[in-house]
């Protein structure tokens, strides 16, 4: 991860069928540790400089990683006894490094054991970024924006949320079942199941008993992982049956499925992804989902666009590649690669792939965009700079077919955004565009 060649998601997957950790609570165990030390290394980084004569920077990056995990045990898991944290990082540190390293790691972690308590952190008022950062985990860039945007009071409130564990968030696959007989078929087996706040068809779950690939729901095609946030796009996009619509940066089809039971399951869907290895994967959730109407084709939508595929769809959604940092809670790693440099070279693929997704659109139809980030340069500039070049299509802010739920969420500008310490959903960005009837 700290090398930036996977992505956390795969990297667990790998780890994870890997270990072949048959037990619950070694696998509970293993997830804690994994998203509690990407959440807390900022904070875990700030203690352990006050401990260590290096600096974090100048630590050998296998060394530190065993140091972040350990602390992170003495600091957060009361039921690990300090003394076996410290002591498995030591033979951790032995069998990675060297005897060097590992008198190293015990020296670190056992003055950081006895006084990790009594750190004091940045005073706030003097500097909130600096002390945003240490306390709560953030790269100091990222809290000196948010702390500019939001203010003080919500910018901490928001870095709050996002050390927090989230709720698992599905989607109900209404064309086999109920969000009422879905919750029914889960309790008994999640410590909590509840409806979603607004999206129609959502059920949170907290604190799952088993593997989610082990609930007969899931084998059955009962549901999708998705977070409510997301499944507010696709109500945005308010496909109807018998329509064409093109899923633009399908991915692995999360949305591909709610436009198809949002249709009925009648009309065409064609899911687009430059990655055929996503593609193929999405062809086998709709197989799950006993879905039928969605077909894939694999290009690359920051390039010109097939002439076949010109005017011809009804709706577009185009659900962006983008930097995600809507997402921290959810994926802890992302504050730790994101950077100000990433934003701008995103933003120009965003444009890129909105005259794409215009391309595709017939005279009259709607086109949806969507990103995973609340940030201004993949949000609000990339609308205003397709716009200038776009007077055929205008923003629709709300249209006839709005849902109810989506309506607190539409800001005076017609976009939909939504922040994880007012919702505790992801914080996404999306806004429907109209094209005018002449082409």
């Amino acid at each position: 991860l700290g090398r930036g060649r996977k992505t956390l998601d795969a990297m667990l997957d790998e780890i994870g069928d890997a270990a072949a950790l048959p037990d619950r609570r070694d696998r509970d165990l293993f997830n804690t540790l994994v998203f509690g030390v990407l959440r807390r290394r900022g904070r875990l980084d700030f203690i352990l400089s006050h401990f260590s004569r290096l600096p974090p920077d100048k630590i050998e990056p296998a060394i530190m990683n065993i140091l972040r995990v350990a602390l992170f045990q003495l600091a957060h898991l009361t039921r690990v006894p300090p003394s076996a944290a410290v002591n498995t990082a030591v033979d951790l540190a032995k069998a990675r490094s060297s005897p060097r390293a590992a008198a190293f790691v015990n020296a670190v972690l056992r003055k950081a054991a006895a006084g990790h308590a009594r750190i004091e952190y940045p005073d706030f008022n003097r500097d909130p970024a600096k002390s945003l950062a240490a306390e709560h985990s953030l790269p100091e860039w990222l809290a000196e924006r948010w702390l500019t945007r939001y203010g003080k009071e919500a910018a901490t409130a928001l870095c709050e949320t996002l050390n927090e564990i989230p709720p698992l968030t599905l989607r109900t696959n209404t064309i086999k079942t109920t969000p009422a007989e879905l919750v029914q078929s889960l309790k008994g087996k999640a410590e909590a199941v509840e409806a979603a706040a607004l999206a129609p068809d959502g059920v949170r779950v907290r604190g799952l008993h088993l593997k989610l690939t082990e609930l007969a729901a899931f084998q059955d095609g009962w549901f999708q992982v998705q977070d409510e946030a997301a499944q507010l796009v696709s109500l945005l996009l308010a496909p109807r049956p018998m329509e064409t619509i093109l899923d633009l940066c399908a991915g692995r089809g999360g949305k591909t499925g709610h436009i198809a039971q949002l249709m009925e399951n009648r009309g065409s869907i064609t899911a687009v992804d430059s990655h055929p290895g996503r593609l193929a994967q999405l062809s086998a959730e709709m197989g799950r989902l006993g879905i039928t109407i969605a077909a894939t084709e694999a290009w690359d939508a920051s390039g010109p666009i097939p002439p076949t595929r010109a005017g011809r769809f009804d709706r577009v959604l185009l659900d962006a590649p983008c930097s995600g940092l809507g997402t921290l809670g959810r994926n802890p790693d992302i504050r730790w690669s994101a950077s100000r440099n990433e934003l701008r070279a995103l933003a120009g693929l965003q444009t890129k792939l909105l005259e794409s997704a215009a391309l595709c659109l017939k005279a009259g139809g709607v086109l949806v965009y969507s990103v995973c980030s609340p940030e201004p340069e993949e949000t609000e500039a990339v609308v205003g700079a397709f716009l200038k070049q776009h007077r055929e299509l205008s923003v629709e802010g709300r249209p006839h077919d709005l849902p109810g739920c989506l309506r607190p969420l539409i800001g005076p500008k017609g976009y939909l955004q939504t922040y994880p310490h007012l919702r505790y959903m992801d914080g996404f960005f999306a806004v429907r565009f109209k094209r005018s009837n002449r082409m």
